[in-house]
Parts: C-alpha cells; structure tokens; sequence
C-alpha cells in the first residue's frame, strides 16, 4: 500500500467514526508521531513576546492585602484570589478575561472556625487551600473543594502556618510549607515542616511530613556552610522556616525556600524525607554589575558597587524548569528580617526576653558613641548585651572612612546586626579596648534580583544590578518607590524593588519567567531559555505616577504590591493566547496580562 493510500483510509476511517473536521486534524492529523506530543510541544515558537493589561478585578480594599495568591482552573475558567483581608478566597469569573467578575468566595471556617487562607492552588478541577489556624503556632489544614461549584470535599491536618501549596505536576500529590513562625516575644517557636498529602483518593487524603529533627544535631555544620540559624534558644527544626515549594516535572523531587535562613531545603517526595538544607551564599555588592542604590536620602539614582557590602538572597518564590533533562530553580530574592516582640519599651530597652529582631540602619550600629544612645528607641536586646560598641573594619571601608555612616552613604543602608562582625573561636565578638565590636562585612537583606540555581542549589545566573537599572531607564519615576504612595527611592535603604513573585511559562521551545516587583509594583519579564544567558524582555507596570493619595486609597491609582503570578498556557486559555495572571496585595486588584506572541 502507498503512502497516499495509507494516509486516505486513516482519514476515511476517521470520518467514518465521526470526528468532526477540527477532530480530523488533531486525533488524525497526517504525522503519525503527533499523538504523542502535546499542545505546547507543538506551539509556535516566538521571536519575542509582549504583556499588555487585559482586564482587572479591584475589590476596592487599599493596603490590606484583599488580593495575593492566585490560582486558575481552566475547566470552568475561573480564577482563584487570596483576599487575606477577608481570610478567604475570591472567585472570578475569567469566561470573559476583559471583564472579571466576583462569583463567590471560598472560606474554610466551617472546618475550623475563625481560620485564614494564605494559598490556594488547583488542578484538574480540585481547588486546594492552605488554612491557618486562628492562632498561628497552632496546626493548621488543608481543604479541598470543587472548582466547578464550590462545593467541600475533604481536609487534613498539617503543620502550624501552612503558609504556601503546590500540586506535584502528576496531580497525585499536594505539597504544603508548614513555615512554624513563633509567637511575639519567641515564647513559642514551632518546627517547620513540608507536609505531603496523597491526594489520589481525594475524598480521603493522606499525610506525611518532611521536617527537619534530623539536622538538629548537625547546627554548626550548618551554619559553618552559611545557612542562617539563630533565632532565641531555637533548634534547627523550629529555627528553618519554610516558605514556597517548587517540584521537579517528574514528581520526585521538592526544593524549598527557607527564607530567613536563606538557604533551601530538598525534598525527596516518595520517602518524604528532607535530603540536604542547601545555603545559598551571599552576594558581593562590591562587584561591578552586582551594585545597588543604597540611600534615601541623597536625591539622586546612584546604582554602584559598595566595597565590603553584601546582598543576602533570602529569596521568597521559588520555580523551576528543565532545560536539556536538567531542572533549574528560579527565585525571587525579596530579603526578609525577623521581628517578634511581644513588649517593645522592655526590649528596646534591653530586656532580651520580650523578643528578637535582626534589623537596624548602619549609621546606628557604628556609631562613635556606642549603643546605648539608641536605647529605648531601635537598639536590638541582644545586640546591647553582646558589646558597648561597634565600629568598622578600615581596612575594607577605608575608601568611605568617616563619610560612610553619612546619610547620602551608606548611613540609612538596614542592615543585619548578627552578621559580619569578627570573633572569637567560641563565636563571640572581638572587642577592642573600649567594648567595640568590629564589622568587616555588612549584609543587607534580599539580593535586589532574581537569580538561577541548579539542582544542588549552586548558582548558575543571577540578575545582579539589572532590575534596579532597568527601572531607572524605563520607569525613573518609580525607582524604589513603595507600593502605597510614589516617592522615589524611598526604599533604596531597605530592600530595593523587592522582587517577591515569580513563575515561569513555556511558550514553544521558550522558557520566560515573570518576576513580580513587590516595591515599586510590576512584572519584570526575561527569556530563560539559556540559564546561562537570559535576556531582558519586557518591564509592564501599570501603576499611576501622578495617582494621589485619594486615588490609591479608592483603587485609582492601578495595580499596586504583585505577590502571586499564575501563567496559563494558550492551550488552556479562554482567550486561546498565553496569559498572566497577578494578585497584588496593596492595591487589592488581580490583574490579567494577555500575552502576544511576536
């Protein structure tokens, strides 16, 4: 038989079944290979792509977080929202992508009263939530619901603070960051956990835990290779803190940020076993390429390397993709200080019982007076009780000398107070003859960037100084504003743009990830094809410079704050084309980005 002949009957019969023509090229298309690829395997690869605002849903809440994690089922095309203001979650109707609108809500408080949702995420039709109890250090659960009308299916409980969940790509399992953030005043530290639920009988799901016992006898080795554990009188199970969980495409393996601790947990998901805490390492700031506008206050865009300055990653997303059979991790670096007080006067006074905070401006930890001048107003307890004093290594910051603690330098730069200073063997602090501690290194919290990071948590790229001179070049006038009101480099002395967001989608044989601008608000937008090399693509930032404060508090003012990014293929687009989809917290709106591909 020919070929020709062959190929005639194959679509004879086809006909003879009753497929529709649409049918006829997709169940019966010519290439007898194409069965067995999907949809986006076989979509056109584009040149390059463009955002542009689709629609917007705005709850009409300002600075209240009424719109953070996002999720969408495309079955009944509905979008998932977040509403941490109302503790629930908001359901939209996204039939219509132009016109969002609000077609009910989702609550777990029937399962356990006065509860909050702080994720949500779906999968072939099931809706999960992951619910804190009403008091945090508590246990928390996870319940499933139907995307399609709303209705209860089931629940379990998981750790305290189920703060992020994910489905694993087969859908068989929900992974769940139990982060276990203690009480004010560190009275109560639960442990951080990754709870893991067989979600193959919905109706009866079951768990598991990943946690952490097993590194609590292995501390010094930990921090020794630069993961962060020091939290009051914690062990390392209750000190690492997990916060957002990415899964490899073949549902064997979790990689977990654990912020604070600025390091990452690995997960083997069959035996639900923590394998390795991996640290990330700290980011030189001296380097060109890796610099950062470290003041507020001195009138100017000043990106530049600062010699004895460094960037700790302490990312909050994370994602992933595979490039040539090898999985890459992508995370946003947001930064995240610790503040748990549960008496303010007490501590900042020095009573080390009342809590624990890592944060204060340079210009307060070096100061030629010591201290005690800031008793009572910022002075963190135990950083009182370790010294008098504290001054700077010469030998690394002599380039700025007395100029550094000025206000246009590095003066209002928040720092991290329990890093960077030189010790003893014992790991106390080196004091000069006057009590002073001596820092030769200052770290500041969060990298400014977005960075990629191979399965082993080495990393393989990372986004130095871009983002902040990106925004400099195309939005000068947001350049690390804050989210509720435009005032240029307000921020530059904390965390930057903080990038906190992030997802990526494949579109044809390209990888771009979507990274979403917590400060100054906006989606940042790179090929990663290559991790090596990614490129710039697209800054999208809808915000109104000229907004008032009347406006941003009505919901004029645009899209404010981004935390959750959801990318929807074109394949399971209602509008057929690639879509992103953002929860920004401030300005309480969910935004829809239609994707044209160029």
């Amino acid at each position: 038989m020919s070929l020709n002949t062959s190929l005639f009957n194959k679509k004879m019969l086809c006909l003879a079944m009753g497929l529709s023509v649409s049918m006829l090229f997709t169940a019966c298309n010519d290439n007898d290979n194409s069965s067995s690829q999907s949809e986006e395997e076989t979509e056109v690869t584009p040149e390059n792509i463009e955002l542009s605002l689709l629609g917007r849903y705005a709850t009409g809440v300002f600075a209240e977080s009424a719109a953070e994690i996002t999720a969408f089922d495309p079955k009944s095309k509905r979008i998932f929202t977040v509403n941490a203001k109302k503790g629930l979650v908001d359901v939209l109707d996204g039939s219509d992508m132009e016109n969002l609108t609000h077609i009910g809500e989702l609550s777990a408080r029937a399962v356990l009263a006065d509860s909050e949702v702080n994720s949500v995420a779906v999968h072939d039709g099931i809706v999960a939530l992951a619910v804190q109890a009403p008091t945090k250090t508590d246990t928390g659960l996870v319940a499933f619901y139907k995307a399609s009308d709303l209705s209860f299916i089931s629940s379990v409980s998981v750790g305290a603070l189920p703060d992020m969940l994910t489905f694993s790509p087969d859908g068989q399992s929900v992974l769940v960051a139990n982060e276990g953030e203690p009480n004010d005043g560190y009275t109560i530290d639960p442990e951080g956990s990754i709870s893991i639920i067989d979600v193959t009988d919905i109706n009866n799901p079951t768990v598991r835990t990943a946690d952490f016992k097993a590194f609590n006898d292995k501390e010094a080795q930990l921090t020794d290779a630069g993961v962060r554990i020091y939290g009051p009188n914690a062990t390392v199970a209750q000190d690492l803190e997990p916060e957002y969980i990415t899964v490899s495409s073949d549902s064997k393996t979790a990689w977990v940020t654990l912020q604070e601790n600025n390091a990452l947990a690995k997960v083997d998901i069959a035996s639900a076993t923590v394998t390795d805490v991996l640290p990330l390492g700290f980011k030189d700031h001296g380097l060109e390429g890796q610099g950062l506008d470290a003041s507020d206050s001195d009138d100017a865009i000043n990106i530049k390397p600062w010699a004895g300055v460094y960037g700790v990653y302490m990312p909050d997303a994370i994602t992933s993709y595979d490039v040539d059979g090898a999985t890459y991790l992508v995370t946003a670096n947001e930064g995240d200080a610790r503040e748990w007080i549960s008496d303010e006067d007490a501590y900042y006074n020095g009573d080390t019982s009342k809590g624990f905070m890592d944060e204060l401006r340079m210009k307060h930890l070096v100061h030629k007076d010591g201290f005690a001048r800031r008793l009572g107003d910022d002075m963190p307890a135990q950083l009182n009780a370790l010294a008098t004093g504290a001054k700077l290594d010469s030998s690394v910051f002599g380039y700025c000398g007395n100029t550094c603690r000025e206000d246009e330098q590095l003066g209002r730069l928040n720092i991290i107070w329990n890093m960077g200073y030189l010790k003893n063997t014992d790991g106390s602090p080196i004091l000069d003859d006057n009590g002073y501690m001596t820092y030769n290194k200052l770290y500041s919290f969060g990298g400014r960037s977005f960075s990629i990071w191979d399965e082993n948590g080495t990393q393989v790229w990372d986004s130095g100084d871009q983002i902040e001179k990106k925004i400099a070049e195309l939005h000068p006038e947001f350049f690390n504003s804050d989210h509720e009101s435009v005032a240029v480099e307000d921020r530059s002395d904390n965390k930057g743009p903080e990038p906190e967001g992030i997802t990526v989608g494949k579109i044809g044989e390209k990888t771009y990830v979507f990274v979403g601008l917590e400060r100054v608000s906006g989606v940042m937008v790179y090929d990663v094809s290559n991790p090596e090399a990614p490129e710039f693509i697209q800054y999208i930032n809808s915000r109104e410079a000229a907004a008032t404060e009347e406006q941003h508090e009505n919901g004029e003012a645009g899209d404010l704050g981004p935390e959750g990014l959801t990318f929807v293929s074109g394949k399971k687009s209602p509008t057929g084309t690639p879509l992103l989809i953002v929860g920004n917290e401030v300005s309480g709106t969910t935004a829809v980005y239609q994707i044209t591909l160029k």
